[in-house]
This record gives structure tokens, C-alpha cells and sequence, in this order.
């Protein structure tokens, strides 16, 4: 079965090798273990959101977990060699660090891709696919930490503020660097130890400083330019009708802020969706599902975008649970998602070459 399926994902290479070095192939070989030129400027992703980002999906253990999908499915057979060891991705660098809102940074991974540890994540998928296609070295760059908004945590400098309307009352929303999240229109705030976008600022200023000693992160590297940004979140904004009501203005902003804040304009981006939100859900789920696929640059409604934001419909990839579970740690769910992403990335850097 493994002989198979490992000859399978040959014959799926050998079709892709002539659509160009950009295609995003249906299934992958193994790495062959080579490092990139580094004469070339990293190529920088930057992973952000919430704990879907994170990534809590199973490495051992019984059905849900890695090991079962490759050893039993036959699944992600390049994450393994003959012998059965994780490959190694030397042409990919895989750095997390991570923090609560603007203090400290610790660092949980800073290694060339491959499987470490007891969790996984997309950053697998999102790796191993944009390696792949790409001929420059790749550092896939995680900064994020579970339990965050895009209203009110991680809302990014320049959004205004905005009123809402809850059980009969309106309520002032914070802009970007107001406290608290919400007050009664008309009367006085009082102030607590956090601030509107706060999550923002600490997680971009964690990427900046991985970046500002790039060579402790890529040894040897000379040089390195963002070439694009993975936003998998969502899941706090669906307990806050008001945030949920001003998730698409607050996406989209998020995007043009992202670019601004790394001086990369042009720079891709993909956003995946919650993988229980079906397209027939209802209420906030309905509103902030309808608003990450709004952004896709093919659904035409924000031109701007077209040809270098796509979002993927998560559903049919997940395997069960929620976002607020972690998806019962199936790491199926966070590998399928995360090669989506890697996929819809290659596309719209290959659409870019054009």
C-alpha cells in the first residue's frame, strides 16, 4: 500500500513538472533534501491569528492522529522516508514564536520544516507546498496566540471606532487603542489594562524582531523580502455580535494594514475559514464565514484583490468538531487545510509570475 501511494504521488509530480516551477501539485514527493540557494532573498510568510493558527492537531496516537493518517490511510506520505523517519524540508525554515498581547516573546520553533513535537499545525501543509514551488529559501514565520479577536485584540492601527446597537442599548466600540472593548454610549470609560489591537502589536512586532536577526532564524541568509501573509482566526469574533457585524471591514483593512506595516504591497494573502461554518449557517457564523469569502479576489466585490488574496472554504476539509474544540485534535483537519492554503498561495504567486 505504501509502495503505491508513494508511486501515485510520482506519477502526480511528473504531470505538474511542465505547467512551471510555481504549479501547485496535487500531491507532493518527498523533500530531496537540498538547501536553497541563498543567494536569494527569504521568502517570508507570516502565519496569523488565533488558536486555529496554532495548531493542536495530533502527532501520535490513535484514528485523528499523523502517524494513522500516513501509516494507515496512506496520507502526507512526503512527511516520511522509506524508512519511515520525518523528512526534512532544508529549503524551508519553520520559526514560532509567540506572546500575550505586547510582552515577552518566546520561541518554540525555529528549525528547518519538518515534524516536531507532540502538535501540528497548517504550517506543515502551508510549508511543504510553497517550498515546493519555490526555488529561494522559505521561512514560514508563526506569530500568534489563541483566545484573540479581530474586533477588538488583534484590530489593526487606523480602525475607527463604530456603535452598536444590543439589547436595547447602543454601545461605543474601541477604536484601535481605546479602552475598554465596549461602553455604554454617553457615559465614561474606565480604562483597563488593555487596548484595542493590543495582540496586533506585540505579534508584529515578534515577526519583526525574528526578522531583524534573520540569520539566527536562516543561517546564512543575506537578505529577505515578505512575500506573503496566512490568516486563519475567527472564532472569538462569533461570541460578539457587534465584532462579528464589522468583521469584513475589519479583514479587509487587516490586509492593506499587513502590507503597510511590512513594506510589502505586494505581498499575498491567504485566509482560510472555520472549519465547522458550513455556507448554510446562520447568525454571526453566517456573517463572518460570508465576510472571509468576500475578500477572495475572485468573488469581484473588493477589485483590489483580485489575483492576490484567495480564501479557502474550510469545511469540506475539516474532519469533525470545531474551532473552539481545536477540532478534537484531528491532525487530519489541520493538514488538509494547511496544504489548501499552501495550494491557494502557489496560485496566486504563479498567477503573479504572469
Amino acid at each position: 500500500m505504501v509502495i503505491w501511494n508513494r508511486f501515485l504521488v510520482l506519477m502526480s509530480i511528473v504531470s505538474c513538472v511542465f505547467i512551471g516551477p510555481l504549479a501547485a501539485a496535487d500531491s507532493l514527493p518527498d523533500p530531496d533534501g537540498k538547501p536553497a540557494d541563498l543567494n536569494q532573498p527569504v521568502q517570508v510568510y507570516i502565519l496569523l491569528g488565533q488558536s486555529n493558527m496554532l495548531g493542536f492537531g495530533k502527532v501520535s496516537g490513535d484514528d485523528g492522529s499523523l502517524e494513522h493518517a500516513i501509516n494507515e490511510k496512506g496520507l502526507y506520505s512526503y512527511l516520511t522516508d522509506d524508512e519511515g523517519n520525518w523528512t526534512v524540508r532544508n529549503d524551508v525554515r519553520n520559526v514560532r514564536v509567540m506572546g500575550s498581547g505586547t510582552g515577552g516573546s518566546r520561541l518554540f520553533n525555529n528549525e528547518f520544516m519538518t515534524i516536531k513535537g507532540g502538535r501540528v499545525g497548517p504550517e506543515i501543509g502551508i510549508g511543504h507546498y510553497v517550498g515546493h514551488a519555490t526555488e529561494a529559501p522559505v521561512m514560514i514565520l508563526k506569530s500568534c496566540i489563541g483566545n484573540r479577536s479581530l474586533g477588538w485584540d488583534l484590530l489593526p492601527p487606523g480602525s475607527p471606532s463604530f456603535d452598536f446597537e444590543e439589547d436595547g442599548k447602543t454601545y461605543h466600540y474601541a477604536a484601535y487603542k481605546e479602552t475598554p472593548l465596549k461602553w455604554e454610549k454617553g457615559t465614561e470609560p474606565e480604562k483597563i489594562g488593555w487596548y484595542a489591537g493590543m495582540q496586533y502589536d506585540g505579534d508584529i512586532a515578534r515577526a519583526k524582531q525574528v526578522l531583524a536577526k534573520l540569520d539566527e532564524f536562516y543561517p546564512d541568509a543575506k537578505s529577505y523580502e515578505v512575500a506573503g501573509f496566512f490568516w486563519w482566526q475567527g472564532d472569538k469574533d462569533r461570541y460578539n455580535k457587534g465584532h462579528a457585524s464589522r468583521y469584513e471591514q475589519n479583514l479587509v483593512h487587516l490586509i492593506k494594514q499587513l502590507r503597510k506595516d511590512f513594506d510589502s504591497p505586494n505581498a499575498k494573502f491567504v485566509c482560510a475559514t472555520l472549519g465547522q461554518t458550513a455556507k448554510d449557517a446562520k447568525g454571526v457564523e453566517r456573517q463572518i464565514l460570508d465576510a472571509q469569502l468576500a475578500v477572495d479576489g475572485e468573488s469581484g466585490k473588493y477589485k483590489e484583490f483580485k489575483g492576490n488574496v484567495a480564501t479557502v472554504y474550510s469545511h469540506p476539509l475539516s474532519k469533525g468538531g470545531a474551532s473552539n474544540g481545536h477540532y478534537g485534535g484531528n491532525a487530519e483537519t489541520y493538514m488538509n487545510i494547511g496544504e489548501a492554503m499552501g495550494k491557494a498561495m502557489v496560485k496566486l504567486l504563479a498567477a503573479g509570475e504572469k
